[in-house]
């Protein structure tokens, strides 16, 4: 008699250390990203959005942690879907996974209007429709392409995305010092403003401005490429979380303490570029333009990644 054929279970290769899985947060979660809620976020907490990044990041470091925990109890791919769908029920999971999709569906919508913003600000001549056709042409161009050249366009781009963001921090530093001295880099008028300060418009900017951590999730639906899924998934959540938030609050720090008023912007949603101008002149707005346009091209375009981890599910 002939034997019978083994069958095996599908599965990944376990190839992913603790360095790769924070290297892959930190791209899916876009240290840039506050840059685009800052005028925003600084106007609705009444100059107080470093206090928004700051309170994201305790509450996303709690999440942070449950996930990680879910992942150890269950190492596989799906996030969420996974965790709910075992940890309760399927059917409650087969909801939950559903409810993942609208993150699909905004992101990428969000990522053409911001980028859209941001290009007019770098090149006015261009009709906002034009911008938008672009945007929404280059995403689903990346989105069609092998995931190899997805990987190495957001490689590059976290390379120039950190070099226009170290840029921004030292010339930060440099306009504060020489403006007001070295006491001018330390002040605590960005975490507490006595005269402006309102808890509950705090608390609605940073329901806001959490927004911005979106995507560190993404970390666990790796959970199947892990070496050791059980310990790097926890520690790669929350290491990427408290880099990210501590990052973002530096920049929010310098900003405030370079344009303080902020009742001066001059355009609301992309106020950062302008205290980019302020403290590193036109070709520092001009790189700050490129690295939104570029940003939200790849924050789209990164949604494939997590769909095709969660498919495996």
């Amino acid at each position: 008699m002939a034997a019978n054929p083994v069958t095996t279970t599908p599965h990944l290769q376990r190839v992913l250390t603790l360095k790769d899985l924070i290297v892959y947060g930190i791209v899916c979660v876009t240290p840039s990203a506050p840059i685009t809620v800052f005028g925003l976020a600084n106007v609705m907490s009444r100059g107080h959005a470093l206090d928004t990044i700051l309170l994201g990041m305790c509450a996303m470091v709690l999440t942070a942690i449950s996930y990680g925990r879910m992942s150890a109890l269950y190492p596989s791919a799906g996030s969420a879907y996974t965790y709910v769908g075992r940890g309760l029920k399927p059917y409650l999971g087969f909801l939950a996974g559903w409810a993942m999709l609208l993150d699909y569906l905004v992101i990428p919508l969000f990522c053409v209007i911001y980028g859209t913003l941001a290009g007019q600000r770098l090149i006015p001549q261009i009709p906002y429709a034009v911008w938008a056709a672009f945007f929404a042409g280059v995403i689903t161009f990346l989105n069609l392409v092998g995931i190899r050249s997805t990987a190495r366009a957001n490689l590059a781009l976290l390379a120039f995305m950190g070099a226009v963001l170290i840029g921004f921090i030292m010339l930060a530093i440099r306009f504060l010092m020489l403006h007001h001295g070295w006491g001018g880099l330390f002040s605590l008028k960005p975490f507490y403003d006595p005269a402006s300060f309102d808890l509950h418009s705090l608390l609605t900017a940073t329901s806001f401005a959490a927004l911005t951590y979106l995507g560190f999730d993404a970390v666990t639906t790796l959970a199947e490429d892990a070496k050791n899924p059980r310990r790097d998934i926890l520690l790669a959540t929350v290491l990427v979380c408290v880099f990210t938030g501590l990052f973002r609050g530096l920049l929010v720090y310098l900003a405030q303490l370079a344009w303080p008023d902020f009742h001066t912007y001059k355009n609301l949603e992309t106020a950062f570029m302008d205290v980019a101008r302020l403290v590193g002149g036109d070709w520092l707005f001009q790189a700050m333009a490129i690295l939104l346009v570029l940003a939200n091209v790849g924050a789209a375009s990164r949604r494939k990644w997590e769909r095709l981890a969660c498919s495996t599910a």
